[in-house]
């Protein structure tokens, strides 16, 4: 069974640097985060190309448009009315630290991810990704791919998100772009293994799989 330092150095080495997460701004990874929930990121991206259009991103547009508005912006992600509310109660709570994710950041400390998730409409993986990708934390994310190569390499509880998370420690060396480079390694991997099969470019990782 590969350590996850291990299977880190395995993944980078074949694949390299995947320079996630693809976005112009930090205020945008937040909205990605809350649109791609429960879809892809084709949708997601759909609905955030819609939204820029319509309001450059910028968070004080957004907070000043009526909700039905954007509903109808982000359609295309699903779940359009929950995460539009979402949008707007995460923004209206980084608004009062004026968008300051350092400031955030030291504020709340060890705190930040009960904080996230305390914000309705914010679940544990869309809470680890804001910590990983906008606040610069360092925190193993075992999104829905990244169970199913965990579970594969002989891991055990890999069906729930929290259960999995629990049993994995990320080493103490692990920088903040460790974290970044392992999610996206895993979520990639798992893209191109699980939709391909066949593709021997991603063959690499199977010697290690449980049969």
């Amino acid at each position: 069974m590969l350590d996850v330092n291990c299977l880190y150095r395995i993944l980078f080495q074949h694949m390299g640097p995947q320079k996630w997460w693809p976005a112009n701004s930090k205020i945008e990874i937040v909205l990605g985060a809350i649109l791609v929930q429960n879809t892809n990121w084709r949708n997601a991206a759909l609905a955030l190309e819609k939204l820029g259009r319509n309001t450059e991103l910028e968070p004080h547009h957004i907070l000043n448009t009526k909700l039905a508005d954007l509903q109808l912006l982000i359609k295309s992600s699903g779940f359009y009315k929950a995460k539009a509310q979402t949008i707007l109660t995460i923004l209206q709570w980084l608004e009062r630290f004026n968008f300051d994710y350092s400031l955030i950041q030291r504020y709340y400390g060890q705190s930040l991810r009960q904080a996230l998730l305390e914000l309705k409409g914010i679940g544990e993986e869309t809470a680890d990704v804001l910590i990983v990708y906008v606040f610069e934390g360092v925190e193993f994310i075992p999104d829905s791919y990244t169970r199913r190569i965990f579970n594969k390499l002989g891991y055990t509880d890999t069906e729930q998100y929290s259960k999995l998370k629990r049993k994995i420690d990320l080493p103490q060396s692990f920088t903040t772009q460790d974290a970044n480079e392992l999610h996206a390694l895993l979520d990639n991997f798992g893209k191109a293994y699980f939709n391909h099969k066949n593709n021997e470019n991603f063959q690499f990782l199977e010697k290690y799989f449980v049969k």
